[in-house]
């Protein structure tokens, strides 16, 4: 058996590596049903945001931009909405969080898909490094910002990475937050990987007695502009491996689909999954007492904001 085809294998759930978003919500009708989709105008969110409608969702499509939101559902004629959501900028979150509560929508699920990673040099932003910031922290204030806007069966799916194995040795780094100390770009990217899958985990903690799950997903390596910061080297290798072991972006989009509306995980909760299965995390992603820890500074941080 080769590498490919190992790869390839579907799992317990039926599907796997190279499973599609479509084919992983095949004969699903979504009709009647909202999903939040966070970085939607591009890569695994356009992909997400245009499988879901082809299945009859109704979208909430958040953007940097309103225009770069709308442009997405009328790119593939979904219904839905335009929100601006720019994840760096509590303003921004606020705002968007507003807009929602105000209409009185009732969200199936908060796919959030959005973020940056491997900045070359650290960048701070309200006091914290960038990416910590944009991939953790807005979503963070997002989610929690819409819990009551949540279905009562609800489900929160955040985008994580294998590379949260990757983070720095400490885990997280309760005490340089804003990259003061030293500074990796993928070692700061880790921590934010790490910071997505310890939310969630926890956030299923706070979830139990009620229907509403919290997972947290690895999409796979995928070529899209979210790896626009990396060293152009390491891009050209990507590109010249990519027909063998990078995944499509349909493929990439799958595994957030897959956990945000397929019945088989609608009582899955606190779990970390890849290629439509659920995986293994590190040491770091297992730690009950480090995601509760960490839950307890992510609050810390939000109350602090302007």
């Amino acid at each position: 058996m080769t590498i490919l085809s190992l790869l390839k294998k579907n799992g317990i759930s039926g599907f796997g590596y190279g499973s599609t978003a479509e084919q992983v919500t095949e004969g699903l009708d979504l009709t009647g049903q909202t999903y939040l989709i966070t970085g939607c105008n591009s890569g695994l969110g356009l992909e997400t945001l245009r499988v879901l409608s082809k299945r009859g969702a109704t979208i909430i499509a958040l953007a940097r931009t309103t225009e770069k939101g709308q442009s997405a559902l009328e790119m593939h004629a979904a219904k839905g909405q335009a929100i601006e959501c720019e994840l760096s900028e509590p303003s921004s979150v606020r705002a968007c969080i507003q807009t929602i509560k105000e209409q009185e929508l009732i969200i199936d699920a908060m796919i959030c898909n959005a973020g940056i990673m491997a900045l070359p040099k650290p960048v701070i932003h309200h006091g914290h490094e960038l990416q910590f910031w944009t991939n953790h922290i807005g979503h963070s204030m997002l989610v929690l910002g819409l819990l009551d806007s949540l279905a009562d069966d609800g489900r929160v799916v955040i985008l994580s990475s294998s590379a949260h194995k990757r983070t720095y040795k400490e885990g997280i780094r309760f005490n340089d937050l804003a990259a003061q100390k030293g500074y990796s770009a993928w070692g700061a990217y880790g921590q934010s990987k790490l910071a997505n899958l310890l939310f969630a985990k926890h956030l299923a903690k706070k979830f139990e007695g009620t229907k509403k799950t919290a997972n947290a997903v690895h999409p796979g390596v995928i070529s899209t502009n979210l790896g626009r910061h990396i060293n152009s080297t390491f891009i050209l290798l990507f590109k010249a491996v990519g027909r063998l072991f990078l995944k499509t972006i349909p493929q990439g989009a799958a595994t957030q689909c897959y956990v945000a509306v397929h019945p088989n995980t609608a009582s899955i909760s606190g779990k970390y999954f890849a290629d439509n299965n659920i995986a293994n995390t590190s040491k770091y992603g297992q730690d009950e007492a480090l995601a509760e820890k960490f839950w307890l500074a992510t609050e810390e941080i939000l109350a602090t904001i302007d």
